[in-house]
């Protein structure tokens, strides 16, 4: 039996990755049209500021999509990409993530509702400019309790200390299972996690007294 994740929620952020401009070739180059991609000097933004953003993100992103579609528990990023064009609109929506659950949708779906922006400004006039947009989803299991040094996320390189705690069963009769790597259990509800390639991580609980799962988490890998 799986167990249903009960609860999940938003962290939201303004970070913007990276933002290119897309202007015309200049003098010291081919004058036939050609275009690159150079940093702006001014970003694209949002009308109102980074306060007004979040607050619209906050308003529109539905957080409970993962729980909805039975995402495991865990920390899900999702980062978008689009373009902030000359005339304030926004377009060429592109998920650079796919962590599936509708996510990815869910976020893509938020932002074709924000309406006009402020385009980016590339030698004293507007230009098309990418931007990317994380929004954080935690979804959580009630009676499981996975606790990392980085909240959601696992290390490659090192020895992974976990604490995994699932509140109505006994330590002696959980069994832990990793999907990738290995894992020692050190008592009383310590965990030691090596990890052995850079893809996510599920970690598995399991009741052996009652023959049953008891849900389990994903996790990012970080080197």
């Amino acid at each position: 039996m799986k167990m249903r994740p009960v609860f999940t929620f938003l962290l939201l952020s303004f970070l913007s990755i990276r933002s290119y401009a897309q202007v015309l070739a200049n003098d010291s180059t081919k004058n036939d049209g050609t275009v690159k991609f150079e940093r702006v000097e001014v970003e694209a933004s949002y009308p109102g500021g980074s306060s007004a953003w979040l607050k619209f993100l906050t308003k529109t992103v539905k957080g409970d999509v993962p729980m909805d579609n039975n995402a495991p528990a865990g920390t899900y990023t999702v980062m978008v990409q689009f373009i902030v064009n000359r005339d304030s609109s926004i377009t060429d929506f592109k998920a650079l993530t796919n962590h599936g659950y509708g996510m990815e949708q869910e976020v893509i779906r938020a932002l074709h509702l924000s309406g006009k922006w402020i385009p980016a400004i590339q030698k004293g006039r507007p230009v098309r400019a990418y931007r990317k947009q994380p929004v954080t989803f935690r979804v959580e299991v009630e009676g499981l309790d996975i606790e990392t040094e980085t909240p959601g996320a696992l290390y490659l390189t090192k020895e992974n200390k976990v604490s995994i705690k699932a509140f109505k069963v006994k330590d002696e009769d959980l069994l832990v299972t990793v999907s990738q790597g290995t894992i020692i259990k050190n008592g009383g509800g310590e965990y030691t996690i090596k990890l052995t390639k850079k893809d996510r991580v599920i970690i598995r609980l399991y009741n052996t007294k009652k023959d049953r799962s008891e849900g389990e988490a994903i996790f990012d890998v970080r080197e």
